[in-house]
């Protein structure tokens, strides 16, 4: 699982894309990012079912994945590796029940939160917002991050608000990697 886990995890969002969606991704894929996750929640489902085709196929030829934000049914129909479960979604647990081989990752705003997805059986969580991020709420900050890092023996993402500049303070605590969307638009 690890090899599919890696440094940094962009977030679509087409609609914060400065090019076409796919242009977009190859432009991404270019500069070196290696996971996704698909999060289009706008979208209906036959519309994400084609992006997440749409990926795949984007994503054959380079040692890349891609996750879907929280519907497990599109994962499964599809070529991701896995399903990302926002803080109040389907249980860990019951996901992994059915579908085994999926990784799944879930998004944490407290130590408490973490903990919980880590006794589900979370692979990752998505700890967040590190920083201040429009429509986010009040910022947990490093040392939040850091005690996260700590208490958790499963990977961790910061997400929100990071810039280029402040990945090597939300690294040295320990994170796993670093999550977003306008970090990796290019």
């Amino acid at each position: 699982m690890h090899q599919i886990l890696k440094k940094f995890y962009a977030i679509t969002d087409r609609k914060q894309f400065r090019y076409d969606f796919e242009i977009q991704i190859k432009r991404m894929l270019e500069a070196g990012i290696r996971l996704f996750q698909l999060r289009e929640k706008d979208l209906p489902s036959y519309e994400l079912f084609e992006y997440a085709v749409k990926m795949e196929k984007l994503l054959k030829g380079y040692d890349a994945f891609f996750t879907v934000n929280e519907r497990v049914d599109i994962a499964v129909l599809t070529g991701a590796v896995g399903v990302h479960l926002p803080e109040k979604s389907i249980p860990v647990d019951v996901v992994k029940h059915k579908f085994p081989d999926l990784i799944i990752g879930k998004s944490c705003h407290s130590l408490e939160s973490a903990l919980n997805a880590e006794r589900e059986g979370a692979d990752y969580i998505f700890f967040s917002p590190i920083f201040k991020t429009p429509g986010k709420g009040r910022p947990v900050g490093l040392e939040e991050l850091r005690k996260v890092v700590r208490k958790v023996k499963i990977p961790v993402y910061a997400l929100g608000g990071i810039t280029e500049d402040r990945i090597p303070d939300v690294l040295d605590t320990g994170a796993y990697g670093v999550a977003g969307i306008r970090i990796f638009i290019r």
